[in-house]
């Protein structure tokens, strides 16, 4: 499955507006309903002043920053389960992803319609009412999936017997556990499940097992206090649900992402009392819900940041970078950018007694400098 996130959400609740201010790619983004039909797709930077620090000490001729995928996704209504608003469609463009950024809609204003239910009556802005009904669709949509898994399951028992009952054990005691949080418009993800049951159920791909962030799309006004009634009302959800927040007003970010001097930036910014951008902070969010970590490599012709899996050893990491280095590894040079920041030199680390040298069995953690020795 692809390492991207997939945005959600009810029509014109701003997902098109928040994905082309991340990507600065215009998405369609009007004001009707399914506007956007087929997913828009988008590589973005990910903001990083540990790759500018380093940049700082090295002044490499390049500096390459790693990157999150971000999927726009169509908006989905009640009944997009049974196909409802083109929601087949929608529903598979969800399960190629491998998290959920879910955008609702945390502001009034007259002008935008707001839609629910029906495509085409207008609805009352109300945040939890609008979690319910995209939940509910996954649920339902993951009943079917796991319906028409278990038909398959009971005749694979019928034919092979005790064995095949046993081996499918973990599937069954899974099910049991997720079934009634479906049932109730609940996620999957709320299943207190052993490892080997999740590792028996992972083939399905469900929907509300994905991890989820609710991203809250403020007005302007709303930008210096950084939530309203609405917003608090998401988050006691995402409390309930172990999930993350991030506040952002898609307006803002919008006109933000045209401005591309620093300085008028910073200014802008500092007019509304932001410090920084809440896309970099969606950015960041995204990248660690995916279980993703970042390792630096450091030198005159150029300072990068490498993205990898959470628990990678070394070899893996080096893999990265090219399969020779990971086929031939050897040992890996090390320090962080901590260390750097606080001595100010390689040298200097050294010196310190902290620049280490690292075998295959090393888990490589984030924020740390690496210098690797292979041989082919």
């Amino acid at each position: 499955m692809a390492l991207e996130c997939g945005i959600v959400g009810l029509p014109n609740v701003g997902k098109s507006t928040i994905f082309s201010a991340l990507t600065a790619a215009p998405a369609q983004a009007e004001n009707f309903p399914f506007c956007t039909i087929d997913p828009n797709v988008g590589i973005v930077d990910l903001p990083d002043d540990r790759l500018d620090f380093l940049a700082s000490v090295f002044e490499p001729k390049k500096k390459t920053p790693t990157t999150v995928k971000f999927v726009d996704i169509a908006g989905l209504i009640k009944g997009a389960s049974q196909g409802e608003g083109l929601g087949n469609q929608f529903l598979a463009n969800i399960r190629e992803t491998s998290v959920i950024a879910h955008v609702v809609r945390c502001f009034d204003n007259p002008d935008i319609m707001h839609v629910r239910d029906d495509a085409k009556v207008e609805a009352a802005v109300d945040p939890v009412s609008d979690i319910i009904t995209i939940n509910m669709e996954l649920a339902l949509a993951d009943m079917d999936t796991i319906n028409k898994r278990q038909e398959k399951v009971v005749k694979q028992i019928r034919a092979m017997g005790k064995d095949e009952e046993k081996r499918l054990a973990p599937w069954k005691s899974a099910v049991e556990k997720i079934k009634p949080l479906l049932e109730d418009g609940k996620c999957a993800r709320l299943a207190d499940l052993t490892d080997d049951e999740k590792l028996a159920v992972k083939d399905m791909f469900l929907l509300t097992m994905k991890p989820t962030l609710y991203v809250c799309n403020i007005d302007e006004d709303t930008i210096a206090s950084g939530t309203n009634k609405y917003v608090e009302d998401v988050k006691k959800i995402a409390a309930e649900e172990n999930s993350q927040v991030v506040v952002i007003c898609g307006k803002f970010e919008s006109d933000l992402s045209d401005i591309k001097d620093e300085a008028d930036r910073k200014e802008f910014m500092d007019s509304v009392g932001l410090k920084e951008s809440g896309l970099n902070v969606l950015a960041r969010e995204t990248y660690k819900l995916m279980g993703l970590r970042t390792f630096f490599t450091g030198g005159s012709d150029e300072c990068r940041a490498w993205t990898i899996h959470s628990g990678d050893k070394a070899p893996q990491a080096a893999g990265v970078i090219h399969t020779d280095f990971e086929r031939g590894f050897i040992k890996a040079e090390a320090y962080t950018i901590d260390d750097l920041k606080q001595y100010g030199s390689e040298v200097k680390i050294k010196e310190a007694g902290k620049y280490r040298v690292e075998g295959k069995e090393y888990v490589v953690q984030d924020g740390d400098v690496l210098f690797f020795k292979f041989n082919v």
